[in-house]
């Protein structure tokens, strides 16, 4: 099968290309720019610049069967663009739209579209699941929701067949942003307010999202369905600090501290998200992918913590 991945030199993107080229498969890499990482061994790159509604996409798709799609603004915490909402709605949206477009003009088989789970909130009471109605509670999610419709509508009618994976927070090796700095902290043993928190949160490991997309890609039953996917087992976050300080070979040192003043530190510094995302629970069913697809995670959390420790530890990690 040819695959073109876009937003191939971004944590997911880098993953998804080594496995798809061991896998057998032809790849063509669709980047921004040339100053990534360099591609695979076999696998063609090429340069469609800043992804958009003007994005040229024709180049890319020649003999494609199968687009996944990861190229997009991510969700950032503080977000310092003028109009957040439209710098999303433009790469996010508009991006997407172009290139299903594309894809339907090009007669591709399959475009895959890596949303998040965010889309259903920030908070659960109960494990979220596909049934439930989207509440996205910032840019970043409306955005996401808005290009997951965008794909289906554009799509409609054609011969090219859509899927969408909602991912939860995605971790390993290479991994950037707040689990990097969580791994950081770790590291060095400095003491984490966290151990009065008693919530529950999905994780997935980013080797495990790559055998979800794989799978999407092969199965004949993939087409028009939407999925949650996870790792399966959901972790408060003083245990995944715990199970993350075994893979580093460290002590975890919690400190009790009431979730009502990490609630009112956060307000108080402007940080009310962080905190947000520390102390409340997030999780996703995912059995349904399972189920129709028959797909089960290859890697349970503690191994795929133990790999990104290592990651960490060895030189490349201690310089990220």
């Amino acid at each position: 099968m040819k695959v073109l991945v876009t937003g191939a030199n971004g944590f997911v993107g880098r993953a998804l290309c080594r496995d798809l080229v061991q896998r057998g498969h032809e790849l063509r890499r669709a980047v921004r720019d040339t100053s990534g990482a360099s591609p695979p061994d076999g696998a063609a790159t090429v340069v469609v610049g800043d992804v958009g509604p003007n994005t040229d996409w024709t180049a890319a798709l020649v003999g494609v069967d199968a687009v996944v799609h990861l190229a997009a603004r991510v969700h950032m915490l503080q977000d310092t663009a003028p109009d957040a909402l439209a710098e999303y709605r433009r790469v996010n949206v508009g991006g997407t739209r172009a290139l299903a477009a594309a894809a339907r003009r090009a007669v591709v088989r399959r475009l895959l579209f890596l949303s998040s789970a965010k889309i259903h909130g920030e908070r659960s009471v109960r494990p979220f699941t596909e049934m439930d109605a989207p509440h996205p509670q910032d840019a970043y999610a409306v955005s996401k929701l808005e290009a997951e419709e965008a794909l289906k509508q554009t799509l409609a009618g054609g011969q090219t067949q859509w899927t969408i994976l909602r991912p939860p927070l995605v971790y390993g090796p290479e991994v950037r942003a707040n689990f990097l700095r969580l791994i950081r902290t770790v590291a060095r043993g400095v003491p984490l307010p966290l151990a009065a928190i008693d919530n529950r949160r999905s994780l997935l490991y980013v080797r495990n999202l790559v055998e979800a997309i794989r799978t999407c890609l092969e199965h004949e039953g993939a087409g028009g369905r939407t999925w949650l996917v996870s790792d399966g087992e959901d972790l408060s976050s003083p245990e995944l600090v715990r199970r993350l300080a075994r893979a580093l070979n460290r002590s975890a040192r919690l400190v009790p501290v009431p979730v009502s003043l990490l609630r009112l530190a956060g307000a108080l510094s402007g940080k009310t998200e962080a905190v947000n995302r520390l102390v409340d629970s997030l999780q996703l069913d995912a059995a349904a992918i399972r189920a129709d697809l028959r797909w089960t995670p290859p890697y349970s959390v503690d191994e795929g913590l133990l790999e990104t420790a290592r990651w960490f530890r060895a030189p490349q990690g201690a310089q990220a």
